[in-house]
């Protein structure tokens, strides 16, 4: 596990971000994008349809991309992890602590709603009510699954002990790194 002063070993092209949602994984494999010049492939673009619902081509689309010579994404949904963990050559998990994260995805889905902002195909948040009524609302949800991570993490180590994994535990570790081993291995 490296920390965020850790120099990278070597020059990353295929990476994933691991976190909660709502812990900013999208805006950090942007960031790792454009440092390192490698496409961001925004996964939940891929995943969400018009209306919230799975496109059908999500898997072949995460297959066709991620055999691909270079790429950074966000590591989520089920199906899709093992597949992305295996190809991947570095992963960065953000484990930030539930405040944090909460502060964050609550602050989004807010600004998101407000502003009426079209999200993946057409897609805009749902009334701020349903925060109380759908137990799969993203704010909800980041609360309910921030604990499942750390599971996952250990689960990947075990089967893939040679992937550098960058643990980042705040918001000043992701500047740090980013700042430092991120910028030196895009050099």
């Amino acid at each position: 596990m490296l920390a965020d002063t850790d120099p990278l070993p070597g020059r990353p092209r295929r990476v994933v971000v691991a976190g909660t949602s709502g812990s900013g994984k999208t805006t950090l494999a942007r960031r790792v994008g454009e440092t390192l010049g490698i496409p961001h492939v925004d996964i939940d673009g891929l995943f969400h349809g018009p209306g919230w619902t799975r496109r059908e081509s999500f898997l072949a689309d995460v297959e066709t991309f991620s055999g691909g010579p270079a790429w950074v994404t966000e590591w989520q949904y089920r199906d899709a992890r093992d597949l992305l963990a295996d190809r991947a050559d570095l992963m960065i998990w953000l484990d930030l602590p539930r405040r944090t994260v909460m502060r964050q995805v609550i602050r989004r889905t807010l600004r998101r709603r407000l502003r009426r902002e079209v999200l993946w195909n057409g897609n805009i948040e749902p009334p701020l009510r349903t925060i109380f009524t759908d137990r799969e609302h993203i704010v909800r949800w980041a609360w309910s699954t921030h604990h499942k991570s750390p599971r996952r993490i250990a689960a990947l180590r075990e089967r893939r002990p040679e992937l550098p994994i960058v643990r980042l535990r705040s918001l000043a570790d992701v500047d740090r790194w980013s700042a430092g081993p991120l910028r030196g291995a895009g050099q």
